[in-house]
């Protein structure tokens, strides 16, 4: 299986850097071929702007989804950007390892979805959910939290349980694209608890990364279990 990693997180001794370090060895120690988009360390550009661009359609007032779209089709995408288009046709599995900041993640991520995953090369109009541009791959979110699991719960402070913190991500931009998401991993807290716990939280990491070929992915509706309005249809 090839294996890329989207790594966002500035500091090189943070424990997501311990985590991607730990995937990168089991998964290689499996026979999976790996690939790293370290984007802090890449000082990978978050926003999509106009430099984007070798070559406008309309110069006067740009829309980027179309702007997007010409441009890949093209091959008119700047140089970075081409690049991780490249990893992603390349893998069939995607780890996202991210520290959630602000019930989301980092701004780096954000632009890495924006300017990455382009119309045309990722999804296209009526080609979205299971039709998308990248069906056939797999995902998953590899997330650390501030804090611990007892506040993400729907009669918690947060509000809401993990699951619906981590959907914009897992259905609204992977499945978007055709990708389908395995169940995600969290570690919860991991500068709270002691050394102790984030030995078990690797340990609990590894045993998912050892079985991550087998893993079923989520359950989400298809585009076609919905009518022309957009409802789903009544069963």
């Amino acid at each position: 299986m090839k294996v890329l990693i989207v790594y966002a997180h500035p500091e090189p001794k943070s424990f997501n850097s311990a985590m991607k370090e730990l995937a990168i060895s089991v998964l290689k120690g499996q026979g999976h071929e790996v690939k790293i988009s370290d984007l802090y360390e890449m000082n990978f550009k978050a926003s999509l702007e106009r430099n984007d661009f070798l070559e406008l359609t309309n110069s006067d007032h740009v829309n980027y989804v179309t702007e997007l779209k010409s441009a890949y089709e093209k091959e008119k995408l700047t140089e970075d950007i081409r690049k991780e288009q490249e990893k992603l046709l390349w893998a069939d599995f995607i780890i996202l390892q991210y520290p959630l900041w602000w019930f989301s993640v980092p701004a780096i991520l954000k632009g890495w979805f924006d300017r990455v995953l382009a119309t045309g090369f990722a999804w296209d109009f009526g080609r979205m959910y299971d039709k998308g541009l990248l069906v056939g791959k797999k995902a998953m979110l590899s997330v650390t939290t501030g804090g611990p699991q007892a506040i993400y719960a729907p009669d918690a402070p947060h509000g809401w349980d993990i699951n619906q913190v981590l959907y914009p991500v897992n259905h609204g931009v992977l499945y978007f694209c055709g990708i389908q998401s395995v169940p995600s991993y969290v570690a919860y807290a991991v500068f709270q608890v002691g050394d102790e716990v984030r030995k078990q939280y690797l340990q609990e990491y590894k045993q998912r990364l050892l079985t991550l070929d087998k893993t079923l992915p989520l359950s989400y509706h298809h585009l076609s279990d919905y009518d022309e309005h957009f409802k789903l249809k009544s069963v």
